[in-house]
């Protein structure tokens, strides 16, 4: 392909990518691949090429973009190459109109900026590294570090690697025996927050495809009772191969109907050790590994989000035993949707108290911590950890 249909092609999968955004659709990931899978003339070096475009080009837009040639053109504002490839040639873009208007450069949209004035915006765009949590039931990180090319042991994390360069860690030999998965720092140490032993009870309540689940395994050393929730059937369904793989066996698994999660979990009310509530969310501390994620965020959708997170909490509180632990986290780093929430479950629930939910790292906020890209290199988390009186 030419630089010019290259180009094109960056505008052909915005355009897709922005629709989405607008209409709830696939995530761009996907819609790329799909593109990508219909046009097999497409070689590996213009796949690298268009999707690095497509990128940049959402990185630099913190809102939704009118189309995605508006997108591309403000890319091209600060990038004489690319201005150059608008040259009205075969395949590739016609030549800005008089009057046309790039999308302009923003960090994140207007309207939420002022609620995330407390953290480093431009860290919420960098590069996310790749971070692997290694399987402790079966191997250790001394062992696997050599296996991965200027791998490194996470700073905060005792089970983890963060890669200098992603690798396709599904065809490693280590991955397939089990022995590592693919996990963010942060999400590493929101498992160890729970505090889960051998021997306990303790209920992932918003578990997905299982990612915390596996890690609460390992620290149980598959011996207790672990159950994973949740109301998606084909998140849930990836639990099981994943955690035969891993030789965490025992995990119990149970698919919640929406609205009516309390009746599916009336056997452990009053039961459970720890219950970890990793709640949905705006996921503003994933921007980096989901830019487009900020075009589809809008006011009314966060105000379902904290209904839907004040539901959850205390769903999870009717099952924790007296003295039993409680931890709430949140891939944001809003206040709505992390310390807001603590502190009207506190006024809710009297007697509860708080504990910080590890050592280090983390900046306090409110009742819990703060994880974020720029100050701890983590994807960004708000976490608290929380006691039931006895």
């Amino acid at each position: 392909m030419t630089p010019p249909a290259r180009a094109q092609a960056a505008i052909e999968l915005l355009d897709l990518i922005t629709s989405a955004a607008r209409d709830g659709g696939p995530a761009a990931d996907t819609l790329i691949a799909g593109w990508f899978k219909a046009r097999r003339y497409a070689g590996s070096g213009d796949r690298r090429a268009i999707r690095e475009l497509v990128f940049q080009a959402i990185r630099r837009a913190g809102e939704r973009p009118e189309s995605g040639r508006n997108a591309l053109l403000g890319l091209a504002e600060e990038r004489p190459d690319l201005r150059a490839l608008f040259d009205g040639s075969a395949y590739g873009p016609a030549q800005p109109a008089p009057g046309e208007v790039p999308s302009p450069a923003r960090l994140v949209p207007a309207w939420i900026e002022p609620a995330l004035a407390h953290v480093d915006q431009a860290a919420l765009l960098s590069r996310a590294p790749m971070d692997l949590r290694v399987n402790r039931m079966r191997t250790t990180r001394a062992a696997m570090l050599p296996q991965f090319r200027g791998a490194v042991p996470t700073r905060f994390a005792p089970d983890g690697i963060r890669l200098v360069e992603p690798v396709p860690v599904e065809t490693h030999p280590a991955f397939q025996q089990g022995l590592i998965e693919v996990q963010d720092e942060g999400s590493q140490l929101i498992a160890l927050a729970c505090g889960a032993r051998t021997g306990e009870t303790v209920v992932d309540l918003c578990a997905g495809a299982g990612g915390k689940t596996l890690a609460l395994a390992a620290s149980m050393e598959a011996r207790g009772r672990l159950i994973a929730c949740d109301t998606d059937r084909a998140r849930l369904s990836r639990l099981m191969p994943r955690a035969a793989r891993a030789g965490a066996t025992a995990i119990e698994v149970r698919l919640l109907d929406p609205q009516r999660e309390a009746e599916r979990l009336d056997d452990l009310r009053n039961v459970a050790d720890c219950v970890l509530v990793d709640a949905p969310c705006s996921g503003t501390g994933t921007w980096r590994r989901n830019p487009e994620a900020r075009w589809r965020l809008t006011p009314a959708r966060l105000d379902r989000l904290t209904l839907l997170q004040a539901r959850l909490l205390d769903l999870a509180a009717d099952l924790v035993r007296p003295g039993g632990r409680l931890v709430y986290a949140v891939c944001s780093l809003l206040d709505a949707e992390g310390a807001d929430r603590i502190a009207a479950f506190k006024a809710d629930r009297q007697g509860w108290h708080v504990r910080r939910p590890f050592a280090e790292p983390g900046t306090d906020r409110g009742d819990g911590v703060l994880l974020s890209p720029g100050t701890d290199g983590t994807d960004g988390f708000f976490v608290a950890s929380l006691v039931r009186p006895c």
